[in-house]
């Protein structure tokens, strides 16, 4: 894991802040344009960041390329996240940001420059499983990828220590019964340390991202929010799945774990499964963004055939 391949201060698109509201709340979001766009209407790709993430953060080097290849993209904040409105600060909850997904999507249909036949999803780790169950709901879509996504809930808390699930468990009910400010755990550290995530190079992800962006993350996440992960299970949507859906999973990924076999059981023809070799957060990374990306754009130019 060496570095991101672009960063704020390489971009190439055009990018212009915007924003939209998801349950009366501001939430922040920047279109980003290709340089030399084809035609004046676009095909679009709204990308859905992960547990902890923000706008200009780990999704930048993605973004660039997809506007290379003549897609305009969408980012957005959740609420409470990044410049995004909503209090108390730093919350998750699956539901509400399943919310703020369907509510960016249906203002990026309204941009006059986007086709709004020509949509695909993007989500990553958490924000994979968003774009799971938003691509289950949205069949009018030219199509998916979820790429190293959360589909099963019980498979990550599967995967954490007994010792640290019955201390998330303590701060996530202290956190509900304190009055006030939330009680807030970091979201990544280094390994052993105590945050949400701290296997597959948390830490080392955390550090190159704030070197390559420029500017320091707000590292923590109220702790109520650890409640939300075991119950989400986007995999249970894949069934419903009837657009081209690319799930693109990490061979090494302690954090959310590619349940492969459980994803086939599906049985699913629109579902396209793939795979590299790395751990969760390797593939916002070089070298292992290249095979990725790759993967990516391949999928992207066989939709367009098909369109």
């Amino acid at each position: 894991m060496d570095a991101l391949r672009h960063n704020p201060n390489t971009l190439t698109c055009d990018s212009q802040r915007t924003g939209f509201y998801s349950a009366g709340t501001w939430c922040a979001a920047t279109l980003h344009r290709p340089a030399n766009p084809a035609s004046k209407t676009l095909p679009a790709i709204l990308m859905l960041h992960g547990w902890g993430g923000i706008q200009d953060a780990l999704t930048v080097p993605y973004y660039e390329e997809f506007t290379r290849a003549g897609y305009a993209v969408m980012t957005f904040d959740y609420r409470s996240w990044g410049d995004s409105a909503g209090l108390p600060r730093q919350v998750i909850s699956a539901r509400e940001r399943v919310a703020d997904g369907d509510a960016a999507l249906a203002f990026l249909k309204s941009q006059p420059s986007i086709d709004p036949r020509r949509i695909v999803l993007w989500g990553s780790s958490f924000g994979g499983g968003h774009a799971v169950e938003l691509a289950a709901g949205h069949p009018e879509l030219a199509g998916a990828i979820a790429q190293v996504p959360m589909l099963d809930g019980m498979a990550a808390v599967r995967a954490v220590p007994v010792g640290r699930l019955l201390r998330f468990g303590l701060y996530a009910l202290a956190d509900l019964l304190k009055p006030g400010h939330p009680i807030y755990v970091p979201v990544v550290s280094e390994p052993g340390a105590f945050s949400s995530m701290d296997r597959d190079d948390a830490g080392k992800a955390l550090q190159l991202a704030e070197t390559s962006i420029g500017r320091p993350y707000d590292n923590r996440v109220a702790a109520r929010s650890l409640l939300t992960m075991g119950p989400y299970r986007p995999i249970k949507h894949l069934k419903n799945i009837r657009i081209p859906t690319l799930l693109l999973g990490a061979s090494g990924d302690s954090v959310a774990p590619f349940v492969e076999n459980a994803i086939r059981k599906a049985n699913n023809p629109h579902l396209t499964l793939a795979s590299v070799q790395a751990n969760h957060f390797e593939p916002y990374f070089e070298p292992a963004f290249s095979d990725v990306i790759r993967q990516q754009l391949a999928f992207l130019a066989r939709l367009d055939t098909t369109a």
